[in-house]
């Protein structure tokens, strides 16, 4: 297959650029690729909402950096942060007129609610559903438009470069070009090639790396796994954010249900086994400390109670508005035998979002020629050591533009710049992106087919499984929360067994999902372990007993 722009993912990021793309240039065709259905994305789990200044009469663009840079921790490039902060109310706009819709009260204004880490009430939602909301919107306005091709179940294996025309490729090597991807047709259970001239990941995260995660099962970090496996950069992948609060259910593995911040926003208290309201001895701002405080504190809570959770305690607001407010959560924990009203809600941290990943530049260039990547795979410069909440679904609408801006720009023949419907579009001119033309083509024959010759069926799955179980445990007990050294050149040893027993499975048998997700993750985990180690000091998400102090002096860890 060819087609003439590749977006890999259907989550907020992907759905957003095919849109725009597709849009601005309808005689291209835009083909989607996605490995499930259409709607499992991470998008589809995020709960709390989308942080945006609409208020300036009380709010400004100022306290909404400045809180971002504060929870980020020092890691943060200003320069990301105030572009992200100050084209995001245009972006969401542009959502709403897409049909996205957000809770309004009485007067027809929105409600905005409050979240750790904000000074603000900024916090745009749909009920606790604003993700599932989101996608419901992209993927509507996705079916009516004619130049947009989406293939379902269908799962990318690697990206195409020159190493697959036979040239060394290493990570020196600086024209590295990405011609397109191989992909696993689930439906014929054969492996093809698709050619691309501009090809976006917008793959997600890799919460499936741990035990317990508020991430659907998809999430395996394939886009980060791709990347570094084309010798492309990877960034900052040690700052994993755990969500302080998912609904604990006693030996429940995979993915948790989330019980989102926003019900601290609305003033539930976090307690301990004992009853006490803990947060005060950890931070001035309580429970409404950024999430790395949050998830350290419940993390020592339990640790000195020997439990394995905590309690939200919801039983004194108002469960009206409890129940207007947050309808799934209250539905779900009446599923458990959890009353909010009468009952607190036991919760623990659970691996939540990967704040590093594939290394953009401000247009979400990749290191890899024309390769773009935005959304939770990539690492944009945004979040620094730790994310604001609700700034994830902000960054992937703004940079989801921005790759469009820059991917479109060679097909612009005007030097004034990007002329759109909406008129000119920042006033960049297309030399001022920096970007390469699409990929060439016309050499499809030469990308050979993909060579399956001396390879088998798999004859135990268990080889697959029990190695994914062990993968999960080494990066929850090693790798997680707090760590040391001694935990993290454990789990790189026990990574190293894993990886050349997959490695050995990959050269010799068919290929599966499910074990080129085993890969992916293998892959992913060992880049955290490596970036945690080669971080020797404790700032935001990455805290090493070893080292307990920020310094000054380390920045991005790249890989």
């Amino acid at each position: 297959m060819q087609t003439d722009f590749l977006v890999i993912g259907s989550g907020i990021a992907g759905l957003t650029y095919a849109l725009k793309v597709a849009q601005y240039l309808p005689d291209k065709k835009v083909t989607i690729i996605t490995k499930a259905a259409a709607d499992e994305t991470n998008t589809k789990y995020a709960q709390g909402g989308i942080a945006v200044v609409n208020d300036l009469g009380n709010d400004s663009f100022e306290k909404h950096i400045e809180d971002t840079l504060i929870s980020g921790d020092g890691l943060c490039n200003r320069k990301i942060v105030e572009l992200v902060i100050k084209e995001g109310p245009e972006r969401v706009k542009e959502i709403i007129e897409w049909g996205a819709r957000f809770d309004k009260d009485a007067d027809g204004d929105f409600k905005l609610g409050m979240e750790g880490g904000h000074s603000e009430f900024r916090i745009l939602h749909h009920k606790d559903v604003t993700g599932m909301e989101i996608e419901r919107a992209l993927l509507d306005t996705i079916e009516k438009s004619p130049n947009i091709n989406m293939i379902k179940h269908c799962f990318v294996v690697d990206i195409i470069t020159q190493h697959h025309l036979g040239y060394l490729v290493t990570k020196a090597t600086t024209d590295v070009n990405c011609f397109g991807v191989y992909v696993l047709n689930a439906k014929i259970n054969r492996i093809e090639k698709i050619i691309a001239g501009t090809t976006l990941l917008a793959t997600g995260g890799n919460g499936q790396v741990y035990r317990t995660t508020t991430n659907p099962s998809i999430a395996t970090g394939d886009g980060v796994a791709m990347v570094y496996r084309a010798k492309g950069r990877i960034e900052n992948m040690e700052f994993i954010q755990f969500h302080p609060t998912a609904l604990y259910e006693a030996g429940k593995r995979g993915q948790g249900f989330l019980i989102t911040e926003a019900i601290r926003g609305d003033g539930g208290i976090l307690r301990n086994i004992h009853g006490e309201a803990f947060m005060e001895r950890y931070d001035v701002r309580k429970d409404l400390a950024p999430r790395d405080i949050v998830a350290r504190a419940i993390d020592n809570e339990m640790k000195i109670s020997g439990t394995e959770h905590v309690y939200l305690d919801c039983r004194h607001l108002n469960i009206e508005k409890f129940k207007e407010h947050f309808p799934n959560i209250y539905e779900k924990c009446l599923s458990v035998g959890i009353d909010v009203e009468k009952n607190m809600i036991p919760v623990a941290p659970a691996a939540h979002y990967s704040c590093g990943g594939i290394k953009t530049n401000e247009w979400g260039r990749t290191s890899i020629l024309n390769l773009y990547a935005c959304g939770e795979c990539a690492s944009t410069g945004l979040h620094g050591a730790n994310r604001l909440a609700s700034n994830s679904l902000l960054e992937a609408l703004v940079f989801a533009h921005r790759c469009y801006v820059a991917s479109v720009a060679p097909f612009d023949n005007d030097d004034a710049g990007l002329q759109h419907p909406d008129g000119l579009l920042f006033g960049f001119k297309s030399n001022d992106i920096n970007t390469p033309p699409p990929g060439n083509m016309n050499g499809v024959s030469a990308i050979p087919d993909w060579n399956a010759e001396g390879t088998s069926e798999p004859k135990e799955m268990i080889l697959i499984t029990q190695s994914l179980k062990e993968l999960q445990q080494v990066m929850s007990d090693y790798v997680g929360i707090v760590r040391n050294n001694v935990r993290l050149q454990r789990a790189l040893k026990r990574l190293d067994i894993l990886f050349e027993e997959t490695e050995d499975l990959y050269q010799t048998t068919t290929v599966s999902p499910q074990l080129l997700e085993l890969r992916n993750m293998i892959t992913v985990g060992y880049l955290i372990i490596k970036a945690a180690s080669f971080r020797k000091e404790s700032r935001g998400l990455h805290f090493n007993t070893d080292y307990p102090y920020k310094l000054s002096l380390i920045e991005n860890i790249v890989l």
